[in-house]
């Protein structure tokens, strides 16, 4: 392949930033967000030309005689060499997720570029302050992530990874002179830095036994698949098992240094991925502009834990305690989540629960993977609801944009009986929420389907906690729709404009975006990307495959779940009525926790403020002041008194220097005297 393509992707947004960045503010702010966008738009061509290429052109450096879809190097360079074998490089990788992600990152985020030219403006035209600085961050961002996707080695990811906080950490902040807006900030960055240290961690664990941070060493696997191997390579995912298993690597807890590894890697994806209890910081990151929320919180950010996981699932399938624990971290978040959202007020936050639960989703995927059930479905269904979660999750953000910007507020109890103002918005939100829902033939029933198939072959436990957060992801959805756009008649306040569908550069993506989530879910995607490069369905690659390879069973099942969940929403939220009410008399105590969110930020600002602040931090404060400082200070007390007394020694008069002279000579001659006696 060319090399020019894939260095121009992650160039371009580069040298973006640095434009908009550095002479932005030079320019006007049509000609600076026209610019970004037109830049993330030439990515977007770039990109769905490298995927499609690896995907469709069946050339042999792509896939082998045996049509297993390969790993290909673009380019990988050495950057840093500390031994002959420990090697950090940065590099351009080709495989089936890097090659979906570079369709899901551009796609998103040119729809945000474009839509933001609208957003970014209020009802008079005025563009926002710091327009231009905005287009400057999405595009860092954009390149962080991008850079993080296609890289050759974990040390690579890392980098980009941390790039990643950053920008996200600037687009959170980009209200500077809001407190609230500052405090989520500072909340995202400090707790994804805490993850990110165990991933570090991980990471020179992993590279320290085994010599490498390069992904085709770590988790290369042989054409037959894990379970009928016999004899394997150097550089397999099973040599990297063998070398923690052969050599003297200690045992810690139990648990074998391979083991723990994986954890603390897996810890780092806790953290951007916003799973328990690592979450707190993802709600609190609605305080930065819509469009943010739906590129950062919806499509790309929160998805790089499910990601990494997915990078290096060939040693993850092979320690099971890894997966256990991937497994209950995911299911425990996907039903908390879900039943945080189903009480919250403000729109944007119940689709940031939504997030966290269907990411959640896509773990629980991931962990209960079995290579030898429908080769590995679990790993397919989580990189499958990961594509089309993109799609209908930023659509339903941006939807939520073109209500608020039309409203002036996040708070449902401000909109009802929207539908009739705006009938695009309103068409396009109903689209996400079918797609969510795993409504029949919208993206995310497919994708949902796949991953309750795989809990199914698993365990039945798993397979009833997913359907259940399933069922309340539908209800939670259309309690949504029901009272942004039904519920009562919408009363225009005093002083406001009446609302109504917003300009073409926020409405196009919504169509789009709606669009896709109908027909993605029809991709063939079991022969696209799978965790060992077998297709899934070999020589069937119409837009019928899916329906034709479903587990009806399953599927009657999670939509039955669905369509009843709909159907209690519809009941109590499509009309005004006091049916909420009761149910929430009736389960106060219930209502409460889920409102507060479990009190989890409570909890967290006990263990700050309380324990570690006031219990730990204040008396070392105490000993530091009063003990450290006091020895110094009472050190410098008795060296300046001692000073000052004998300060006269060194009076300057030539009289005293004599009697001093002549009083020691005498007190010598004295004691010499008294020793020859």
């Amino acid at each position: 392949m060319d090399i020019t393509l894939p260095l121009l992707i992650l160039a371009i947004p580069l040298f973006m930033f640095l434009l908009l960045g550095l002479v932005g503010m030079k320019m006007s702010h049509k000609l600076a967000g026209t610019l970004g966008t037109l830049g993330m738009g030439t990515v977007l061509v770039l990109s769905y030309t490298t995927a499609f290429t690896y995907f469709f052109s069946g050339a042999p450096e792509f896939i082998n005689a045996a049509g297993e879809r390969l790993q290909y190097m673009v380019f990988n360079t050495t950057w840093l060499q500390f031994t002959d074998t420990l090697v950090i490089k940065l590099g351009f990788l080709l495989d089936p997720i890097s090659a979906m992600m570079l369709v899901v990152i551009p796609t998103i985020s040119f729809m945000v570029h474009l839509y933001s030219l609208g957003y970014m403006r209020d009802h008079h035209g005025v563009y926002e302050h710091g327009f231009q600085r905005f287009y400057a961050f999405l595009s860092l961002f954009s390149f962080s992530m991008l850079g993080l996707v296609v890289a050759t080695n974990i040390f690579q990811m890392y980098i980009f990874w941390e790039l990643v906080g950053a920008s996200s950490y600037l687009l959170i902040g980009f209200y500077y002179k809001k407190p609230s807006a500052v405090s989520a900030s500072k909340k995202a960055f400090i707790v994804t830095r805490f993850a990110d240290l165990g991933f570090l961690i991980g990471i020179l664990v992993l590279s320290y036994y085994t010599g490498t941070f390069d992904f085709a060493a770590l988790t290369s696997v042989p054409v037959d698949g894990l379970a009928n191997v016999s004899q394997v390579s150097l550089g397999t995912a099973e040599s990297v098992r063998s070398i923690f298993e052969n050599s003297a690597a200690p045992m810690f807890m139990g648990a074998s240094v391979l083991t723990w590894a994986l954890v603390l890697i897996f810890m780092g994806g806790m953290g951007k991925s916003a799973m328990m209890p690592l979450h707190i910081w993802l709600p609190d990151a609605m305080e930065g502009p819509t469009p943010v929320s739906a590129l950062i919180h919806a499509a790309t950010m929160v998805v790089a834990g499910v990601y990494l996981v997915a990078r290096l699932f060939p040693l993850y399938i092979m320690e099971p305690s890894a997966m256990q624990i991937i497994v209950w971290v995911g299911a425990l978040t996907a039903l908390y989540a879900a039943m945080v959202a189903c009480t919250q007020i403000d729109i944007k936050r119940v689709l940031a629960f939504s997030t966290i639960s269907q990411i959640a989703f896509m773990m629980v995927s991931l962990g209960v993977t079995d290579i030898n059930f429908h080769h590995g479905i679990g790993y397919m269904a989580g990189m499958f609801h990961l594509f089309t979660h993109a799609m209908f999750k930023a659509l339903l953000f941006l939807c939520a944009g073109a209500l608020i910007h039309a409203i002036g507020s996040n708070d449902y109890t401000d909109m009802h009986g929207l539908r009739k103002y705006m009938p695009v918005t309103h068409i396009t939100f109903l689209i996400g929420c079918l797609a969510i829902a795993g409504i029949i033939p919208f993206a995310g029933f497919f994708s949902k389907d796949e991953i309750l198939t795989a809990c199914f072959g698993n365990s039945m436990l798993w397979y009833v906690w997913m359907s259940l957060v399933a069922g309340l992801t539908a209800f939670y959805m259309f309690r949504l729709y029901y009272l942004i756009f039904w519920w009562k008649e919408h009363k225009v306040h005093e002083g406001h404009h009446q609302p109504s569908d917003q300009p073409w550069t926020m409405t196009a993506p919504l169509v789009i975006l709606a669009a896709i989530s109908c027909v993605a879910g029809f991709v063939p995607f079991g022969n696209l990307v799978t965790w060992n490069g077998h297709q899934m369905f070999p020589g069937e690659n119409s837009f019928l495959t899916n329906l034709q390879h479903l587990d009806w069973a399953v599927a009657a099942i999670s939509l039955a779940v669905a369509i009843i969940a709909i159907l209690v929403a519809t009941v109590m939220y499509r009309k005004e009525n006091d049916l909420p009410a009761k149910f929430k008399n009736a389960l106060p105590a219930l209502w409460d926790w889920c409102y507060h969110r479990f009190y989890w930020d409570e909890l967290y600002q006990f263990i700050t403020h309380k324990i570690i602040f006031g219990c730990i931090s204040r008396p070392i404060a105490w000993f530091d002041r009063h003990i450290i400082d006091g020895a110094m200070d009472g050190l410098a007390y008795v060296t300046n008194k001692a000073s000052v007394a004998i300060k006269d020694f060194q009076s300057g008069k030539i009289q005293m220097y004599v009697w001093f002279y002549l009083a020691g000579a005498l007190l010598l001659g004295a004691i010499t005297a008294f020793c020859l006696l």
